[in-house]
C-alpha cells in the first residue's frame, strides 16, 4: 500500500512541476536558466530529506554513487528538452509525449539487452503509437504551440528511457539518498549548460514538486515492486493534462484528441510496466 501511495504522490507532483514550469516560463522565458532553477531547487528538497533519512538510518554513501551516474542522463540531459519542451507545445502536451518513455525503454530493452518479446509488450506498444497519432491529429492547438516541441520531447522520451533501463535493476538501499545524488548531478549538467544564473523566485513551486516527486518514487521503488509502481507512475500524463486543463483551460485549448491520446499511452505505459 505504502509503494502504491508513493507512486501516485509522484505522478501527481510531476504533473504539477509540468504545469508550474509553464507558468515560470511566462515570466522568465530562458528555457537554459528555468532548467537550472527548478533542478537546483528540486535537489535543495531532496537534500533536505537525505539527511533526515541519514538522521534516521545512518550515513551509507557508498548507497548512492550509482544514481551520481544516472543523474547526467536523467535529469540532466532530460530536464533540458523537457523544459524546451513544456516551453514549445505547453504541459499537457508535453505531459502526453513523454507519457511514450514506456515505448522507448521497451525498444531499447530489446534491441539491445536481449528481452523477450511478449504480446503485452507489443499491445502496450500498439496503444502508444495509436496515443500518439491521436496527439499528432489535433485540428486545435494554442497560440503558443511550436511543433519542434515534439522533437524537444522525444529527445526526453530517450533519455528517460536509458536511465530506466540502467537503474531499473537497483534497490536502493537509500531511496532518498539516490533521489538527492541523481538530483545533484542533474544541476551539475544544468549549471554547465546554463549561460547565466537565473531568477529563482518563478520556480520556486515547480522545482519544489520535481525535488518531492524524486524522493516519492525513488521511495516506492524500494517499498514496492516495479510492475506495481511503473504502471502507476505512468499516470503522470493524466495527471499533467487535468491539472493543465484545470489551471490553464483557456490557454492550453485540451480537445478531446489530446485527452484521448493521453488515456492510450498511460495505458499502453502501465501494460508494458506490468508485463515487465
Amino acid at each position: 500500500m505504502t509503494a502504491v501511495v508513493l507512486a501516485l504522490v509522484s505522478a501527481a507532483l510531476f504533473g504539477a512541476m509540468t504545469v508550474g514550469l509553464r507558468l515560470g516560463l511566462r515570466r522568465e522565458p530562458d528555457a537554459d536558466a528555468a532548467t537550472l532553477a527548478t533542478v537546483s531547487v528540486a535537489f535543495a528538497v531532496a537534500l533536505a530529506a537525505a539527511l533526515v533519512e541519514a538522521a534516521a538510518r545512518g550515513p551509507d554513501p557508498g548507497a548512492a554513487w550509482p544514481y551520481l551516474l544516472t543523474g547526467l542522463i536523467a535529469p540532466g540531459g532530460s530536464a533540458i528538452w523537457f523544459t524546451l519542451a513544456v516551453r514549445d507545445l505547453g504541459p499537457s502536451r508535453t505531459s502526453v509525449a513523454v507519457g511514450a518513455a514506456p515505448l522507448v525503454s521497451v525498444a531499447v530493452a530489446l534491441l539491445v539487452l536481449g528481452e523477450p518479446v511478449r504480446a503485452p509488450l507489443i499491445t502496450g506498444a500498439a496503444l502508444i503509437v495509436v496515443g500518439g497519432v491521436a496527439l499528432a491529429w489535433e485540428r486545435v492547438r494554442p497560440e503558443h504551440f511550436r511543433a519542434i516541441g515534439f522533437a524537444y520531447a522525444l529527445g526526453a522520451v530517450v533519455l528517460f528511457a536509458v536511465r530506466y533501463n540502467i537503474v531499473r535493476g537497483l534497490d536502493p538501499s537509500r531511496p532518498l539518498a539516490a533521489a538527492a545524488a541523481t538530483l545533484l548531478t542533474g544541476t551539475v549538467v544544468a549549471v554547465l549548460w546554463a549561460r547565466r544564473l537565473p531568477p529563482f523566485r518563478p520556480f520556486l513551486l515547480p522545482g519544489i514538486c520535481f525535488g518531492l516527486s524524486y524522493v516519492a518514487l525513488f521511495a516506492a521503488f524500494h517499498h514496492g515492486r516495479v510492475s506495481i509502481v511503473s504502471p502507476l507512475v505512468a499516470t503522470e500524463s493524466l495527471w499533467g493534462v487535468a491539472l493543465a486543463a484545470l489551471v490553464l483551460r483557456r490557454s492550453e485549448l485540451i480537445g478531446g484528441r489530446l485527452v484521448l491520446g493521453a488515456v492510450l499511452i498511460v495505458a499502453g505505459g502501465a501494460l508494458i510496466g506490468v508485463s515487465r
